[in-house]
């Protein structure tokens, strides 16, 4: 199965993704990882690029029986349709989870304290946040990390995939 996140930046997506990959034992695939790999390597990032090698990464496993779960802002439907497309190609099932944050405050808190864990990898501000393009999303599964902590997240995220087997 494709597990495709998506979900402002700081809004508990990388953890509560990573936790998930942990608990089942999933491919966990990660756009920030990727871009920052491909930056350090002398590749200018101007488009999809990080995108687009996560893609055939991800199907690749998906080929080998894996289950993979796709980290990344995924911010328009163009993006969403090709996770949906790798899925299709390679055989199995998707499913759609946005995390949202809906308590503003909290939110802009995170994204003013947290500190990257890739090195070299930048973090955007809370204004670049606030203005980034992000198309609404008629996922599957929303979880709001409002007031929660990231096991809370993950535990109701696995309560509500079980109904999605």
């Amino acid at each position: 199965m494709l597990v495709i996140f998506g979900g402002l930046p700081a809004v508990g997506k990388t953890a509560i993704a990573a936790g998930l990959a942990r608990g089942v034992g999933a491919v966990h695939l990660r756009i920030d990882s990727i871009e920052q790999a491909l930056r350090d390597s002398g590749v200018e990032i101007s488009g999809p690029e990080g995108y687009v090698v996560a893609y055939a990464v991800a199907e690749d496993n998906l080929r080998l029986g894996r289950t993979v779960i796709a980290d990344s802002v995924n911010p328009l439907e163009v993006t969403r349709a090709a996770w949906r497309d790798v899925a299709r190609r390679a055989g199995t099932r998707c499913i759609e989870i946005e995390i949202v944050c809906s308590d503003h405050g909290e939110h802009r808190r995170r994204v003013e304290s947290r500190k990257s864990d890739i090195a070299g990898h930048r973090l955007p501000t809370w204004q670049q946040v606030c203005d980034r393009e992000y198309e609404p999303w008629d996922a599957d599964i929303v979880i709001d990390t409002a007031g929660q902590k990231i096991e809370v997240s993950v535990a109701a995220l696995r309560e509500r995939l079980e109904g999605h087997e």
